[in-house]
């Protein structure tokens, strides 16, 4: 059992808070049962699994058989250890550093679609800062059926703990491609006849709006919207009308709403 905080491997995970080791790495961190549950059942690359004997849960005999099975080694940690591995004030008892998969532009655009994206649409999270919107929109995306996500420079680091959270496990299932430029993106859905549409105040009506697939959705930093790049005239603007006077909505909301009016379009042409 590790008890000292001075071990490396509790320095480690420490760091693991920092987004700077995390992309030097290519590791991140998870907390709580749930979680690294998710992990397992969506095929995560788990390395290490710390756990706390005194916080196990009633579902942990049948975690640690799975966690076994795919050869995870399992670390028991006191209590004090937990605390200054986690950033949260209870931890739940368990912890797990996870590789990061590295996808490409042939991973997203390269029609590898599996059974259950109903529709091949490539998301673009432009400079969207709020962890709590980042995962909220990822964990919307999935279970709209969309996988394939691109996010640009400057969007919030998608595997910071509180973002991850959101996501609520959805970030095992989805591909997604980090640190790009805008107008690297535009080319790249350019060469493959890929229609762009991004969420603007001032678009055409979202619901009077001609969609196809595949297609590639932007949606923009909270309080700026979305960068020059996406403004030109080979992108399509699309907004929510809105009634009384309201200017706008949060952007996980307005995210969430623009994609299952998108599916349902699609799915009721098809």
């Amino acid at each position: 059992m590790l008890t000292s905080l001075q071990n490396e491997q509790v320095k480690y995970v420490v760091n693991l808070h920092k987004r700077k080791f995390r992309e030097e790495t290519g590791e991140f961190l998870i907390e709580g049962w749930r979680f690294v549950e998710e992990g397992i059942y969506r095929g995560a690359h788990l390395t290490k699994v710390f756990v706390c004997p005194e916080r196990k849960s009633e579902s942990w005999p049948q975690l640690a058989k799975a966690l076994k099975d795919n050869e995870v080694p399992i670390i028991e940690v006191d209590e004090r250890v937990l605390r200054k591995m986690s950033d949260t004030e209870s931890p739940q008892g368990i912890l797990a550093v996870v590789k990061r998969p590295q996808w490409t532009w042939d991973d997203l655009l390269g029609m590898n679609h599996g059974p259950g994206d109903k529709i091949p649409m490539l998301l673009i999270l432009d400079g969207v800062q709020d962890p709590g919107n980042c995962g909220t929109i990822l964990r919307t995306a999935l279970a709209a059926g969309v996988t394939q996500v691109c996010l640009t420079e400057g969007t919030v680091d998608v595997y910071n703990l509180k973002a991850l959270r959101s996501t609520m496990g959805a970030i095992f299932s989805l591909k997604i491609l980090t640190h790009c430029q805008p107008e690297e993106i535009l080319k790249v859905c350019q060469s493959q006849g890929i229609p762009v549409f991004v969420g603007d105040i001032e678009g055409t009506d979202l619901y009077k709006t001609h969609f196809v697939q595949p297609m590639a959705l932007v949606v923009g930093n909270e309080g700026n919207g979305p960068s020059a790049a996406f403004r030109g005239s080979w992108v399509k603007r699309i907004t929510i009308p809105m009634s009384h006077q309201v200017e706008s909505l949060n952007v996980a909301m307005a995210t969430g709403i623009i994609i299952y009016e998108i599916r349902r379009r699609i799915t009721s042409t098809t």
